[in-house]
């Protein structure tokens, strides 16, 4: 029996059904999820630290390495989002004094100030004002005069729509000594990286962009002079839980027998197998067993109630409702869902598909008499689109007109960018022509019906 009377009752919002809207997200992310990635949330708990999870773990760890490009052994998963991978590469390989030379030409940059300040860092921001972007040229003058151990640049600057050019940025780096980080959390699928060929010493992306997976999970990777930098170091990094010495133990990068650090998030790492095998597969579309419906399943060994997904509009990623399914579940055998916006993907397809359906974005925006925030066509982030907020209109009441009349989640602007720009992200699958049909139109409408100040 209890000894005390219960202060707190039951929430009364908690005693009804969970209930989620069903919405088209083309903000900068978190995307729609595909149904095979849906499915893969479905499924059932195994030890977080059983043969079975160590094998899905060194799945993940080759996926990472293929889209990253890179043959690092010390490549991971970082348990949080894509700022804790940044915090993770950080308090690892600065120690207090370092200098620190950072691009901060958005939020990332200005977040990564932040981090290394705390850490006592002697922190020199290469400050742009919104859209702005980084030369050579600027870069070896920073080098040159501050001479710092690690430069940070932000690949895809999310909050101000920038694609910031990389190749010559890491053998610049090491001529002067200097490692080189990159944000690539927004740019990751959607546009051409390499990170051994363009000297990248630490990359880290996050799983919930083009990768179409949930929030919560987050890929680096480093180099062997990241490593040989980090293992030297004098003094311990100040966050026990990001110490990469453990977790690369933990993620079998170090030849080591495994040992317990933390309960990694078994079922999120599940969707972001499922997402890193989508990208690496070539050739699969949509199977479908007649009509209009997807099957949801595939089991081996028993059979299984198979879930089903309406697919009335491919123009998204539908939902999956996924059956109970005993005996072991194959995700990706033949009849396994897959959106048809993820056909023939491959990585170098997965960046074509991006392109062509930010090119036809771009056209669709500019016909509409909008005009486009980063200038420079080769500078413009594929992934995320920047808008200036047409004169006159308040971008809060575009914004609420679009999702309460078409159900689509576009963003306004963040961090520096606040108030000067509109967001929208065409990610993963959802980056398809009748996606940018879709938010041309409600923001067609938006513009006809939302208040406009005369100027």
């Amino acid at each position: 029996m209890a000894s005390h009377k219960l202060l707190v009752t039951p929430p009364k919002a908690l005693l009804k059904p969970l209930s989620i809207p069903n919405q088209l997200l083309l903000g900068p992310g978190p995307s729609n999820l595909p149904p095979r990635i849906m499915a893969a949330g479905g499924l059932q708990m195994i030890g977080s630290m059983s043969k079975d999870m160590y094998q899905i773990m060194d799945e993940i760890k080759e996926g990472i390495q293929y889209v990253f490009q890179t043959r690092n052994p010390l490549t991971l998963v970082i348990s949080g989002s894509g700022h804790c991978a940044l915090e993770a590469a950080l308090v690892n390989v600065l120690e207090p004094g370092d200098s620190f030379l950072v691009g901060a030409n958005g939020i990332w940059g200005q977040r990564a100030v932040d981090i290394g300040e705390r850490i006592g860092a002697r922190v020199h921001p290469m400050t742009k004002d919104p859209g702005g972007h980084y030369t050579l040229q600027e870069v070896e003058e920073g080098l040159a005069q501050h001479k710092p151990v690690l430069l940070f640049l932000t690949h895809g600057e999310s909050s101000t729509g920038v694609l910031q050019p990389l190749d010559g940025f890491g053998e610049l780096c090491h001529r002067y000594k200097c490692l080189l980080l990159v944000d690539s959390v927004a740019s990751l699928g959607g546009t051409p990286l390499y990170m051994d060929r363009q000297g990248i010493d630490i990359l880290y992306s996050g799983s919930q962009k083009a990768l179409n997976a949930p929030p919560g999970t987050s890929l680096i990777s480093f180099s062997d002079k990241a490593k040989k930098k980090m293992y030297s170091r004098k003094t311990k990094p100040f966050s026990f839980y990001l110490d990469i010495k453990w977790l690369a133990n933990f993620w079998g990068c170090d030849d080591q027998p495994r040992m317990y650090h933390h309960t990694i998030p078994v079922i999120s790492l599940y969707s972001l197998r499922e997402s890193l095998a989508l990208i690496a597969e070539q050739v699969h579309g949509l199977h479908s067993t007649g009509g209009d419906r997807a099957t949801g399943w595939i089991v081996e060994g028993a059979a299984c109630r198979e879930g089903t997904i309406p697919d009335p509009d491919v123009s998204f990623c539908p939902g999956v409702v996924p059956g109970p399914a005993p005996g072991k579940v194959k995700l990706g055998a033949p009849g396994a869902p897959l959106h048809q916006g993820l056909q023939s993907q491959g990585l170098e397809n997965s960046w074509r598909q991006h392109r062509e359906a930010a090119a036809y974005l771009h056209g669709r925006l500019q016909a509409l008499g909008l005009q486009l925030f980063v200038k420079d066509p080769a500078l413009r982030l594929p992934t995320v689109t920047t808008v200036a907020v047409p004169a006159g209109y308040d971008w809060r009441d575009i914004v609420s007109y679009v999702i309460d009349h078409f159900d689509i989640e576009i963003m306004g602007g963040l961090g520096p960018s606040t108030g000067k720009v509109l967001r929208i992200g065409l990610l993963g699958c959802n980056a398809t022509r009748e996606n940018v049909d879709r938010v041309t139109e409600a923001l067609r409408a938006a513009l006809q019906h939302c208040p406009k100040k005369k100027l």
